[in-house]
């Protein structure tokens, strides 16, 4: 009986063994796509023309990947304008250009006196995109100085 128990005690733990290195891998599983959002503060609704509204963005990421980059890209559906980064870079519309910070500015020049809108992109490398839009109503000079 005692030779019994042995052997099946012998067996259990040559199982468990086997098991253990089955469910052994020696590939790392690292995460490199994550979710991300553009936040942004307040932005004007009302421009001049001439006038540059200033858009504060900071990207929210879920996970950071260190080999991860960002694009931004817009389109002007809308209006005329003019829009550039904070480093005085003038974005062409459809044109890709590199994110170098998770925080950053946009400025818009209103170039008429249309209602306007952009449609900003940001893009990751791995494919993924977010869209946000910015309107702006147009008010004259005369307007703008009567009200206050």
């Amino acid at each position: 009986m005692k030779k019994m128990f042995e052997t099946i005690f012998v067996l259990g733990l040559m199982l468990v063994g086997v098991m253990c290195v089955v469910a052994c891998s020696d590939k790392l599983d690292v995460q490199q796509v994550y979710e991300f959002d553009m936040a942004t503060l307040p932005v004007q609704n009302k421009i001049v023309v001439g006038e540059e509204a200033e858009i504060r963005c900071e990207l929210i990421r879920g996970g950071v990947y260190q080999e991860t980059k960002y694009y931004i890209r817009y389109f002007q559906p809308e209006g005329k304008g003019q829009l550039r980064l904070e480093d005085n870079t003038i974005l062409l519309p459809n044109d890709l250009y590199p994110l170098e910070k998770e925080k950053f500015r946009l400025y818009y020049k209103s170039l008429s006196t249309d209602q306007q809108t952009i449609d900003v992109y940001i893009l990751d490398s791995h494919g993924q995109m977010i869209q946000k839009t910015f309107s702006f109503n147009n008010v004259t000079q005369d307007k703008e100085e009567s009200n206050e």
